[in-house]
């Protein structure tokens, strides 16, 4: 029996729609689709919203592949939090942070890598695959004075944005930050205000930012009445604000109000003043500093100052990418504001 062969009809393969496409329907030039893939950078409001609109209804995906060969770039960032891997999920700041920086990223179609580098191990690495062009530039989330991999990275000309002073390095990177010292001279008005007199801090690691600079607000709006037997050192954590409450109960019991440097710092200071008996904020006021979330879920809900966490993440990637790009890096500093609740 002869065998007969015969076609079998396939749809025609959908086109892949291009840039061409997306400008008709937008009708705009590709240069300036190409310029709202990229980032948005010299567009109008207009021109902006109807890209992505045409975007939206052509089913343009960008090829990255394609991108990275036209451009020698890999088209993917760094979040490097410089931190043990544990604080990522322990302190609402990072997580925060991460969202949205992962959210401003993917507006531009652009991946985000998690990467944390707390041991000479880790920073080796990580140093070792950025320098190898994996990655266009990094977000440096928590740096440290004297940081070894942002003097590293510096090296390999690698572009960066901080999170926060990048201190021993603010003339060489850009940073985003909030007003730490306003912020801190604000809670310590408030406490002040509603009457406290003894007023104590607890400050985060003194080769941070927000160590350094909440602490130097704290002084300045206490002025003569500041007394250094009120400061203990924390490190951010809730382990850390409670050794420094409970030093601060023995070096002065007499206490009425604490400034604490960050939220989570702040609950470990409520579980110490709660098991030493003292009402807050009856007996002892408190104040901390981040508004991530945390304070509202506290007992009694915290006062606190808010800082602007998804606005410093979108400010970083807006600010990273001008750096990629060629351009100097810059330093922004956002308000803070504060949040009053139960504990002061």
């Amino acid at each position: 029996m002869a065998l007969e062969s015969r076609s079998v009809d396939r749809p025609a393969a959908k086109r892949r729609p291009t840039i061409r496409d997306v400008a008709a329907v937008a009708g705009v030039s590709r240069g300036t689709v190409s310029r709202v893939i990229n980032g948005g950078h010299w567009v109008s409001p207009e021109a902006f919203a109807a890209v992505n609109e045409a975007i939206r209804t052509t089913g343009y995906a960008a090829n990255q592949h394609a991108r990275s060969l036209a451009t020698g770039r890999s088209n993917s960032i760094a979040f490097l939090l410089t931190e043990p891997q544990h604080l990522l999920f322990e302190d609402p700041n990072f997580s925060i942070l991460l969202r949205g920086a992962a959210e401003a990223l993917a507006r531009r179609e652009l991946p985000l890598l998690l990467m944390v580098a707390s041991t000479p191990e880790e920073r080796r690495r990580i140093t070792a695959y950025v320098s190898a062009g994996h990655v266009d530039g990094v977000l440096l989330i928590s740096s440290h004075a004297g940081s070894p991999i942002v003097a590293s990275l510096l090296r390999h000309e690698i572009p960066m944005i901080a999170c926060g002073v990048p201190l021993g390095f603010e003339q060489q990177v850009g940073y985003v930050t909030a007003d730490d010292a306003a912020g801190a001279r604000t809670m310590t008005r408030h406490l002040v205000d509603r009457g406290c007199r003894r007023i104590a801090t607890i400050t985060g690691p003194m080769d941070t930012p927000g160590g350094t600079i909440r602490l130097a607000g704290f002084t300045a709006e206490l002025g003569d009445a500041f007394d250094e037997r009120l400061v203990a050192h924390g490190d951010y954590t809730r382990a850390g604000g409670e050794r420094a409450m409970r030093e601060l109960l023995d070096r002065a019991p007499e206490l009425d109000g604490v400034f604490v440097a960050s939220d989570l710092m702040a609950a470990g200071a409520l579980t110490v003043l709660r098991e030493a008996g003292r009402r807050v904020p009856d007996d002892v006021a408190v104040g901390g500093f981040d508004d991530s979330g945390l304070a509202a879920t506290l007992v009694p809900p915290l006062t606190t100052i808010r800082q602007p966490l998804e606005r410093i993440s979108e400010e970083m990637v807006r600010l990273l990418l001008e750096v990629i790009d060629g351009q100097e890096p810059a330093a922004i500093t956002l308000p803070t504001a504060l949040v009053v609740r139960e504990s002061a």
